[in-house]
């Protein structure tokens, strides 16, 4: 814990806490901090201007990063038949239906994500207070429930994440790991970016994005001006 904290103050001391980053800047400071012994995952916090306690502002969605997350995701699709056969024809970890949902219940969750064609709902949502705390419940908005199964179980092991703003507006998405390199995560950062942007409500007002930081796992946010990202937005 002492060899922690000591590493933290180490990287604290490399952020100059009243500047708003370019992105490019910021990433580099990231490099600079101490390295730690596991390959940290490079997070991008948003602060949005809009209040998800209305439902007409609430952001939620999902993108494909373009470099992936670095990680390999298990995926379990709920199905049948013909459907059951092309999820495991692209690769899904788990495929089945009646007998994954009883599985699921005795308390079974050795999964990452999980999709489900629309027939398979019904039934499906009976775990929705297994699922549902844990972010694992398919759901329409962010391509989880689908018949086209085999491009969501490609697109998931590509690296599609989700993200669905807090009760305070804010978005914490994963974007890969410090390994990746500056242009692996300023292509994953421009991506999620752009996807934001593109799902701004009619109804908020005013500034959308207020804040932007990213950090690593173990590490001091650095600001970013969200100008300079905004730029980088497809």
């Amino acid at each position: 814990m002492a060899e922690q904290t000591k590493k933290f103050k180490e990287a604290l001391k490399k952020v100059d806490r009243e500047k708003r980053y370019t992105l490019e800047e910021a990433l580099e400071v990231l490099s600079e901090m101490p390295e730690r012994k596991f390959d940290e995952t490079v997070e991008v916090a948003m602060r949005l201007g809009v209040d998800p306690r209305h439902a007409d502002q609430m952001v939620r969605g999902s993108v494909v990063l373009p470099n992936g997350l670095g990680k390999k995701v298990r995926v379990l699709v709920f199905a049948k038949g013909q459907k059951e056969k092309e999820a495991e024809d692209a690769g899904a970890d788990y495929v089945g239906s009646d007998d994954l949902i009883d599985k699921i219940q005795k308390g079974w969750l050795d999964f990452d994500k999980a999709i489900a064609t629309p027939d398979m709902m019904g039934a499906v949502s009976k775990l929705g207070k297994i699922l549902g705390p844990r972010g694992l419940m398919p759901n329409p908005k962010v391509g989880t429930v689908t018949f086209d199964v085999a491009k969501a179980v490609n697109e998931v092991k590509a690296g599609r994440v989700e993200f669905r703003v807090d009760k305070a507006g804010n978005l914490h998405v994963p974007v890969g790991k410090g390994s990746f390199g500056k242009e692996k995560l300023t292509e994953n950062i421009s991506s999620l970016f752009d996807a934001v942007i593109r799902l701004k409500p009619a109804s908020s007002k005013g500034t959308y994005v207020k804040g932007i930081a990213i950090s690593r796992t173990m590490s001091p946010g650095v600001k970013i001006d969200p100008i300079n990202v905004r730029s980088l937005a497809k």
